[in-house]
């Protein structure tokens, strides 16, 4: 395919992407919020249009679009409704760790078609209750007997477990591994036992739907991935789910800032707007400015890294540092940015029965700070930054 074709396509993608959530996520985003549920007319959509395989490569069915597109999507999708957005970022990231670290298994390659031809949803059971949250770190095992893989996991929460065709679970290697010595192993969810322990009653991303379960299964040995879970993680699992979680972001950062303005235009009809609301407005546009910078910076890093499949790069501690500062850094700056917006519109941004409401916004905007705590990214960082030379 030309470059100039190759072109064509991507915007018409991007038009699709656009569509779907103007159309399909804007107009429900209150409803999949209130009433807590899996946004199953959006996945609709996007199964329709391919878009669940979009960064399985095209000789194996997808549409091969890369991690630069992923993010734009990411922050389209924001922009109308972040728990769809949320979903979908998290599906792309399990999808990534297939396709960058798969493949030295036919049974491997046929899950990424499968991924493309049938548009399956991925999940990913990482957390684990007695870990503290440390995705590098497992107490549930792998055990082998015969031509079986069991393994039991106790998730505090697995996001749209109950919409998602597969779960990617980590888990120790064996019985007599230690903690972080760890497989990733894909679960059909139909041959998965999923017992719940928690619920979900969340301040915001409620359509995630991210109840906790004691999940059983017995699998193929060809279930467990080749690659070593803590290869996946650092090449690929922190770094695209902190760009793309950074990406939906900057798309409800910019979605609050719209509504702000329009708020102030609609009040400048009927009386001059205050000076200090400028000033206001003029802030909110410099930090979303700021949040912009600094997640585009990761995206072309990363993307470069893939372009030349210079995986070393991710080893050293200040790739790890500049993932993790993004990931905090815009999850900062987004409940600054929604803050602002509701000082600029005022009461309206207060009030849920208003057309200028922020209070989803500004609930959603905390789960950023709180998903995955800053502070104990802060706690790795400060770690690497002793131990890099």
């Amino acid at each position: 395919m030309s470059k100039e074709a190759s072109a064509t396509v991507g915007q018409t993608l991007d038009a699709i992407v656009d569509r779907i959530g103007r159309e399909i996520l804007a107009p429900l985003a209150s409803d999949v919020d209130s009433q807590s549920r899996f946004p199953s007319e959006a996945f609709a959509a996007f199964r329709e249009n391919g878009l669940l395989g979009a960064y399985v490569p095209s000789p194996l069915g997808g549409l091969g679009v890369n991690m630069r597109t992923l993010s734009h999507w990411c922050e389209t999708l924001g922009n109308y409704c972040a728990s769809t957005a949320m979903i979908f970022a998290m599906h792309q990231i399990q999808v990534a760790c297939l396709v960058h670290h798969a493949g030295n298994s036919d049974h491997e390659l046929d899950l990424i078609r499968q991924i493309a031809r049938d548009q399956l949803l991925l999940g990913s059971a990482t957390t684990e209750i007695g870990t503290g949250g440390d995705l590098g770190s497992s107490i549930c095992a792998a055990e082998q007997t015969g031509d079986r893989v069991k393994l039991e996991k106790q998730a505090p929460v697995i996001s749209y477990a109950e919409d998602a065709d597969v779960i990617m679970v980590t888990a120790r290697a064996n019985p007599q591994a230690t903690a972080n010595d760890q497989v990733h192993v894909w679960v059909e969810r139909t041959n998965a036992t999923m017992q719940q322990i928690a619920t979900w009653d969340a301040l915001g991303f409620r359509g995630t739907r991210s109840l906790g379960y004691r999940l059983s299964a017995e699998v193929t040995p060809e279930n467990v991935m080749s690659v070593p879970f803590g290869l996946i993680l650092s090449r690929t699992m922190q770094p695209t789910a902190h760009i793309l979680w950074s990406s939906l972001w900057l798309g409800m950062a910019e979605n609050a800032a719209s509504i702000a303005r329009r708020s102030i235009r609609a009040a400048s009809r009927k009386a001059p707007v205050p000076p200090t609301t400028s000033l206001r407005m003029a802030e909110m546009d410099e930090a979303v400015q700021q949040m912009r910078a600094t997640l585009e910076s990761g995206v072309e890093s990363y993307q470069q890294i893939l372009d030349t499949r210079n995986w070393q790069r991710t080893s050293a501690f200040s790739f790890g540092l500049a993932m993790n500062n993004i990931k905090i850094s815009c999850s900062e700056a987004l409940v600054d940015i929604v803050g602002k917006a509701m000082a600029i519109a005022g009461i309206n941004a207060y009030r849920n029965d208003h057309e200028h409401t922020l209070g989803r916004h500004l609930r959603d905007a905390y789960g950023a700070m709180l998903m995955v705590n800053n502070d104990r990214i802060r706690t790795h960082n400060a770690a690497m930054q002793l131990a890099q030379r």
